[in-house]
C-alpha cells in the first residue's frame, strides 16, 4: 500500500474512530475521576493524564489501537507516595508526587530511546499476575469503605481489608444513602454483563451507574424539590478556574531517597503495565500489526512530563480502555486524539454535573475494577496451568501485600527462579544457561523454511535472546522451532510461543514446535512447564460424555456423519473471518463433520477484550465450503447498534427495491457490485423468509452463527437446515 492509499484510508476511518473515541471517553471520565480520588490527588489529575496521554501519544505513539491515560496498577504507589512525601499534608505530597510524576517520565523517555522496550520479557508471567491481585486487592480494600460512605479509615492494606466488616455494621450511622447508592452500584457492575440487550451495552457499565446517580440527584431537586441526601463531602469537587492557578511540581525533595524509591517504583510499575498492555492490545488489532513498543515508552514518557506540569497523573497505556476501543471499531490513533478530545468537551460544557457525582459510585467502579484484578478466577486459571505455577502468585501476591510492589516483583522473580531450579534438578547446567540459551537458526535451502534450534534450558530471563530471533522470521513464512534439544521450558515461554503461533497464522504463516514430545509436564495444559526428567503425573479417568454430548453422537450418527467431543486447541481457517478479528479463539471441540468435510458445525470458545476486560465466550457455529468463490461479506440483524456503526463510518449495502430486507438486515463487504450480482431476488427472499443469523463469507466458505450462547439440540438442528437450504440457494445464485 502506496503512502497516499495510507493517508486515504486513514481520513476515511475518521468516523469510525470519533465513534470509537467517544465510547472510550464514557469509560475514561468515571476512571480518570475515580483512580485520580483514590490516589489522593485532585480529580481532574486522573482527567488531565487522560487528555494529555491521548493527545501525545495520539501523535508520537508506536502502536495503533491502544488508549493512555492514567493506570489501575499505580494508584497504590501514588497513593503511598501522596500520604508519606507529603508527611501528614496530602496537597504538598501531591506536589512531591508531581515531581516524581516527571522525572519518572524521563526515565520511561530513555527507556524508549535506549530500546529497553523488551524489559518486560524479564517478569515471569505468573509473578506478574500475582502482583496485578495484589494490586487490585489494594484498591479494593481502600475504596470498599468510600463506597460505603466512610472515607476517615486509614492504615494498610491489610488494616483496611481487616477494618470492612465494621464499615459494614456502622456505614448506616454515617451516610446511609451514599452507601446504599455505592453498595447498588456495584451490584449493578457485577451484573451488567448478564444484560443479554444490545441496545443497553451500548452504554458502558460505569457511565451507567454515573449517569443514574446524577439522575437521581436530579429527582429530589426537581421532582421532590428536596436536597440530594449526600453530604457535600461526599460529592466531586472541581475548581471554577480550570486553567488557572495550575499546581508546581516540588522538586525540592530531589536528594531524598524516598523521593526516587517512588520514582523508580512509578517507572517500573508504568513500564510493566504498559508493556503488557501494548502486548495484549495487538493480539485484537483487527489488522494485526505490531506496536512500536520503545516508540510508545518515549510518547508515554513525554506525556508523564507534560501531564506533570499540568498537575495530572502519570501516564500509561490501558488495556480496559483499549480493549472497548478495538470492540467499537477503532483501528487508528485517531480514536486516542478523540477519545483525548471528548473528556475536553465533558470537563468544559458538563462541569455541573459532573460536580453532581457521588463519590460513593466511583469507589464501587473501583472495587469492581479491584474486584476483576484480583477475582479467585484468575488463580484457579493458573492452577489449572500447574501447582507449582499458583504457588508462585500466592507468594508474589502475599509479600506484595506485607512489602510494596518493588519488594513483590523482586521476590517474585527469585521464587520463580527457585521452583525452575527444584523442576529441573539440575543447578549447574541451570545456572549455566540463565541468559544464554543455544539458540541457532538458519533458513533451509531446499523448503525455504525457517529452522529455530533451542538447546539447553528456556526459561522467562533468556526468553528475549529467543524472541530476538523469532522476531526476523516474516510471519507469512514458515517456521519450526525445536525443542529436543531443550531440557526445560517453562510457562512464560510457552504462552509466549502460543502468541507467535497465533500472529503466523493470522498472517498465512506456519508456525510449527516440535521436540516437545519427550517432554514431561505435570497438567494437560498448552502452557505448562515442560521438561525432559520424569515428574509424578495425575492422570484423572476420562469423563463421560454429558447427555447434550451423546444426543449430539446420537444425532451424528444418524446423518451418517462423524463427532468428537475433544478439544482442538488450534482451530485452523476460522482466524479468516472478520469475526474474529478483534477475538481470541480458545478452542473447539463437540466437533460434527460430514464424509467429506464440506460441513462442519462445533462449539467454539474465544474471547472478546484482555486481561480484566476478558470475557470468555461460547456458541455454536457451523461451517461449510462454497462450490465456487464468493465475494467476501457479512450479514446480521439490523439493530440501533449497526446503525450507529453505519453512521460512524461502516457501509450498510441496501436495496431500494428490498426495503423489508434493507431493514432487517445489515450487509457489508468490500465488492459492493459482487455482493449485489450475489444476492439476487429468490436469496433476499430466501434471508427474509427464516431465522436470523450471523452469516459471513471468507470468499471459498460460509460461516454461520448460532445464539450467543452454546446451541440447544433442536437449534442446531434449525442451523443445519439452514444452512444446506442456504448453501443450494447460493448455488443456484452463482449460476444466475
Amino acid at each position: 500500500m502506496t503512502k497516499k492509499a495510507g493517508v486515504s484510508d486513514s481520513i476515511k476511518a475518521l468516523p469510525q474512530n470519533m465513534f470509537s473515541g467517544f465510547v472510550v471517553s464514557l469509560i475514561a471520565l468515571p476512571l480518570g475521576l475515580g483512580l485520580a480520588i483514590a490516589s489522593e490527588a485532585p480529580p481532574l489529575a486522573g482527567i488531565i493524564a487522560a487528555v494529555v496521554g491521548g493527545i501525545v501519544v495520539s501523535f508520537f505513539g508506536g502502536s495503533h489501537v491502544t488508549i493512555a491515560g492514567p493506570g489501575n496498577g499505580l494508584v497504590i504507589v501514588l497513593l503511598a507516595s501522596i500520604t508519606t512525601l507529603g508527611e501528614g499534608n496530602l496537597f504538598e505530597g501531591y506536589l512531591f508526587t508531581l515531581a516524581a510524576i516527571i522525572l519518572s517520565g524521563v526515565l520511561l523517555f530513555l527507556f524508549g530511546v535506549l530500546r529497553l522496550g523488551n524489559l518486560s520479557e524479564f517478569f515471569p508471567a505468573t509473578a506478574l499476575q500475582g502482583m496485578l491481585a495484589a494490586i487490585g486487592i489494594g484498591i479494593l480494600a481502600k475504596q470498599f469503605h468510600v463506597m460505603l460512605g466512610i472515607r476517615s479509615v486509614k492504615g494498610s492494606t491489610l488494616d483496611l481489608l481487616q477494618a470492612i466488616p465494621d464499615s459494614i455494621f456502622n456505614f448506616v450511622a454515617f451516610h446511609p444513602f451514599s452507601g446504599i447508592l455505592g453498595f447498588l452500584s456495584l451490584v449493578f457492575l457485577f451484573l451488567y454483563s448478564r444484560i443479554r440487550n444490545p441496545y443497553f451495552h451500548l452504554i458502558p457499565a460505569p457511565m451507567w451507574v454515573v449517569v443514574g446517580s446524577i439522575g437521581i440527584g436530579y429527582y429530589y431537586n426537581l421532582v421532590l424539590n428536596q436536597q440530594t441526601p449526600i453530604d457535600p463531602n461526599l460529592l466531586i469537587k472541581i475548581p471554577d478556574e480550570l486553567f488557572s492557578n495550575l499546581p508546581r511540581p516540588n522538586f525540592s525533595k530531589w536528594n531524598d531517597s524516598s523521593f526516587w524509591g517512588v520514582v523508580f517504583s512509578i517507572t517500573i510499575i508504568a513500564n510493566i503495565e504498559s508493556l503488557l498492555s501494548i502486548k495484549a492490545v495487538d493480539k485484537l488489532d483487527p489488522k494485526k500489526r505490531r506496536s512500536n513498543v520503545n516508540k510508545d515508552l518515549r510518547a508515554l514518557g513525554l506525556a508523564s512530563v507534560v501531564s506533570g506540569f499540568l498537575g495530572g497523573l502519570n501516564v500509561v497505556t490501558v488495556i480496559a480502555r483499549s480493549s472497548v476501543n478495538v470492540n467499537n471499531g477503532g483501528n487508528n490513533r485517531s480514536s486516542n486524539f478523540f477519545h483525548a478530545a471528548f473528556l475536553i468537551l465533558f470537563v468544559v460544557f458538563l462541569g455541573d454535573q459532573i460536580q453532581r457525582i457521588p463519590l460513593t459510585v466511583l469507589a464501587a467502579i473501583l472495587v469492581y475494577t479491584g474486584y476483576r484484578l484480583a477475582s479467585p478466577e484468575n488463580l484457579f486459571r493458573v492452577h489449572k496451568i500447574g501447582p507449582e505455577q499458583s504457588i508462585i502468585f500466592i507468594v508474589t501476591l502475599f509479600v506484595t501485600l506485607y512489602s510494596s510492589l518493588i519488594i513483590g516483583i523482586f521476590i517474585g522473580i527469585l521464587f520463580t527462579f527457585f521452583v525452575h531450579l527444584v523442576l529441573s534438578k539440575n543447578f549447574f547446567l541451570f545456572s549455566l544457561n540463565i541468559f544464554k540459551p543455544n539458540v541457532l537458526m538458519y533458513l533451509e535451502e531446499q523448503s525455504g523454511n525457517y529452522y529455530v534450534s533451542v538447546k539447553n534450558f528456556c526459561s522467562f530471563l533468556n526468553f528475549f535472546r529467543l524472541k530476538i530471533k523469532l522476531d526476523q522470521v516474516p510471519e507469512s513464512q514458515h517456521a519450526i522451532v525445536d525443542f529436543s534439544l531443550c531440557e526445560f521450558v517453562d510457562h512464560t515461554v510457552m504462552e509466549g510461543l502460543h502468541e507467535y503461533q497465533r500472529s503466523f497464522v493470522r498472517k498465512g504463516g506456519i508456525f510449527e514446535i516440535i521436540g516437545l514430545d519427550i517432554h514431561a509436564a505435570e497438567t494437560q495444559h498448552p502452557f505448562a512447564v515442560r521438561k525432559t526428567l520424569p515428574i509424578p503425573m495425575l492422570l484423572g479417568l476420562k469423563g463421560s460424555l454429558t447427555n447434550r454430548q451423546k444426543e449430539l453422537d446420537t444425532f451424528s450418527k444418524q446423518l451418517d456423519w462423524t463427532y468428537t467431543a475433544e478439544i482442538d486447541n488450534a482451530p485452523e481457517g476460522l482466524d479468516s473471518f472478520l469475526f474474529f478479528d478483534s477475538k481470541t479463539i480458545n478452542y473447539r471441540n463437540n466437533i460434527m463433520q460430514n464424509s467429506n468435510g464440506s460441513f462442519s458445525l462445533f462449539d467454539l470458545s474465544f474471547s472478546e477484550g484482555a486481561f480484566i476486560t476478558k470475557e470468555d465466550l461460547k456458541a455454536t457455529f457451523l461451517l461449510f465450503k462454497s462450490e465456487k468463490k464468493l465475494p467476501v461479506f457479512v450479514l446480521d440483524k439490523e439493530d440501533l447498534r449497526t446503525t450507529l456503526y453505519h453512521w460512524a463510518g461502516f457501509n450498510d449495502i441496501n436495496f431500494d427495491q428490498y426495503p423489508d430486507f434493507s431493514r432487517r438486515f445489515h450487509l457489508s463487504g468490500p465488492e459492493s457490485n459482487a455482493i449485489r450480482k450475489l444476492f439476487t431476488p429468490d436469496l433476499i427472499y430466501f434471508f427474509e423468509s427464516h431465522p436470523v443469523f450471523h452469516i459471513e463469507s471468507n470468499g471459498k466458505e460460509i460461516l454461520i452463527k448460532g445464539k450467543d450462547r452454546l446451541s440447544s439440540i433442536q437449534e442446531i438442528k434449525l442451523m443445519l437446515a439452514f444452512s444446506k437450504d442456504l448453501s443450494m440457494h447460493l448455488t443456484l445464485a452463482q449460476k444466475n
